[in-house]
C-alpha cells in the first residue's frame, strides 16, 4: 500500500512516464557538513531505475533528488542545541583562559576569581558529556582539562618570573597532557581520531602560548590577532566534538 502511494506521489510530481522508485533500509550513510552519518529512523532513502538517490521526508511528502551521492538530511533541533552548547563551552574556554593570562601578566586583583571561573569550564564540559559517556568518563575528561588549565597558568607564571627551567618543564607536561586528552577522547568515541585531536590540541597550545608571549612582551596588537585565531580554532574543535557525538549516538538526535 505504501509502495503504491509513494509511486503515485512521485508520478504526480514528475509525470506518469517516470521510472518507479525502490525503498531501501532505514539506515544509510549520509554526508552532512563533510561528515559521514546515518539516516535516522523517520526517513527512508529511495532509488529510481537510473541509479539516482532520492531523499524522502515523510510528513509531508517531499522529494529531493541528487545524482551520484546521498543527499544530506535535515538537521534536528537536538543536533543544533548540542553544537551550540559545545561551541559555547569551547569559546568560554578560550575567553576565560585569555582573561586569566591577563590577570597573571598584569597582576590584576581579579586573578583568583577569574581563575575560579575558568576552572568551572571543565565541570561544565563534564555536565554535558555525562549524558553520553556516564559520570566516570565525564569526570576523567574534566580532570584532564583542568590539568591543562592549571599547567597553562604555571607556564605563564614561570615565564613572567623569568624561570626558564620551570617554564620548559611546564610546557613539556602541557603537551603530555594534550596527548593524554587525545588518547582518552579516541578511546570513548570511535569517531574521534586520536591524531586529529592531538593535532588540534597541539595547535591550541601553540596559540595560547603565543597569546601569553604577546602580553608578556607588550605586543598587544599581536595578542589580539592571536586570540582571533584561538577563537576560530576553538570552534573547529567544538564542531569536531559535536560531529563525533552525533555519529556515535544518532538515536539521541531524532527530534
Amino acid at each position: 500500500m505504501e509502495r503504491k502511494k509513494l509511486e503515485k506521489n512521485w508520478k504526480h510530481i514528475h509525470g506518469a512516464s517516470y521510472k518507479p522508485i525502490y525503498l531501501v533500509n532505514y539506515f544509510n550513510l549520509l554526508i552532512i557538513e563533510g561528515q559521514e552519518r546515518f539516516c535516522l529512523y523517520n526517513h527512508k532513502i529511495i532509488y529510481n531505475d537510473y541509479g539516482v538517490v532520492i531523499k524522502l521526508y515523510f510528513s509531508p511528502y517531499e522529494y529531493y533528488r541528487q545524482g551520484g551521492y546521498l543527499v544530506p538530511m535535515k538537521i534536528t533541533k537536538s543536533e543544533v542545541d548540542l553544537r551550540n552548547n559545545i561551541r559555547m563551552l569551547w569559546e568560554q574556554h578560550g575567553a576565560w583562559t585569555r582573561m586569566v593570562i591577563m590577570s597573571i601578566v598584569f597582576g590584576l586583583p581579579d586573578e583568583e576569581v577569574a581563575t575560579n571561573r575558568l576552572l568551572r569550564n571543565p565541570v561544565d564540559f563534564a555536565n554535558l558529556l555525562k549524558f553520553f559517556y556516564g559520570n566516570k568518563n565525564a569526570l576523567k575528561f574534566s580532570d584532564l582539562l583542568k590539568d591543562h588549565l592549571v599547567i597553562a597558568a604555571q607556564l605563564v607564571k614561570a615565564a613572567k618570573a623569568g624561570d626558564n627551567k620551570s617554564a620548559a618543564q611546564a610546557e613539556k607536561k602541557w603537551y603530555e597532557n594534550a596527548d593524554e586528552l587525545a588518547t582518552f577522547l579516541s578511546y570513548i568515541n570511535p569517531y574521534w581520531s586520536k591524531e586529529s585531536w592531538r593535532s588540534m590540541l597541539h595547535e591550541h597550545l601553540r596559540l595560547v602560548k603565543a597569546e601569553a608571549v604577546a602580553m608578556l612582551t607588550k605586543d598587544y596588537a599581536a595578542g589580539i590577532k592571536v586570540y582571533d585565531n584561538i577563537e576560530s580554532q576553538a570552534l573547529e574543535m567544538a564542531d569536531m566534538m559535536a560531529a563525533g557525538i552525533i555519529k556515535q549516538f544518532p538515536f539521541k538526535f531524532t527530534i
